[in-house]
């Protein structure tokens, strides 16, 4: 795919694939998870995991842990409409200006969904050793019961829900070039996080839409 090719070729291609992709709510109750499936062709999700890789301005992700600094091997980075300063694990983020490869995922989305968005929370994973703990993206900064979109690209890993209350558990994995989104009540009610295997090897990249409120 060129770098020319405009959204609106984009979303022409890609729209059919939609159609048959879009799943039911992955989760029996107290919120709303639906997954995509494949949103991208072979072709464009490798062309956007190589951009992505070697274009953003990737940085060791920081948190504060019972008072302590943990620099992580997973690297992260946040871009948005402003310089919007976002705050989780203790530390707090400021937003680059958006790409153009990051700018066009956005309309892609978007116009799947029917929403907006103002920011994205990237992360890189260099193989499965790397992962995330349990946690919930309840943020204040976060439009309350937002959709928060989640693109896949690169290694094919397992995402886990687990509900805060009756600890049900809730499996899916992402492929290369696919759309996860959470919306609703999910982050009231539901723990998410990728846990770590040896099976993987190679990279993932995943990129989380969202929206900020000022």
């Amino acid at each position: 795919m060129s770098e020319s090719q405009s959204f609106t070729e984009l979303s022409t291609t890609l729209f059919p694939m939609l159609q048959m992709n879009e799943k039911a709510n992955l989760l029996p109750n107290d919120g709303t998870v639906n997954y995509f499936g494949k949103i991208l062709d072979q072709l464009s999700a490798d062309h956007y995991f190589e951009r992505l890789f070697t274009h953003i301005d990737w940085q060791h992700d920081q948190a504060i842990i019972f008072g302590k600094k943990i620099i992580t091997k997973r690297k992260v980075a946040w871009y948005g409409d402003e310089a919007y300063r976002y705050r989780y694990s203790g530390t707090d983020k400021s937003a680059y200006a958006w790409t153009t490869e990051l700018l066009q995922l956005k309309v892609i989305i978007e116009n799947i969904l029917g929403e907006t968005f103002n920011s994205c929370l990237l992360n890189l994973y260099h193989s499965g050793a790397e992962g995330m703990a349990w946690h919930s993206d309840g943020e204040t900064d976060l439009k309350k019961q937002g959709a928060i979109a989640s693109l896949s690209f690169g290694a094919e890993r397992k995402f886990a829900f687990k509900h805060k209350q009756t600890k049900e558990k809730v499996d899916v994995f992402l492929e290369h070039g696919s759309l996860l989104v959470m919306k609703d009540t999910t982050q009231m009610h539901w723990l998410h996080r990728l846990p770590p295997t040896k099976k993987i090897q190679t990279a993932r990249i995943n990129l989380t839409f969202r929206t900020i409120v000022k």
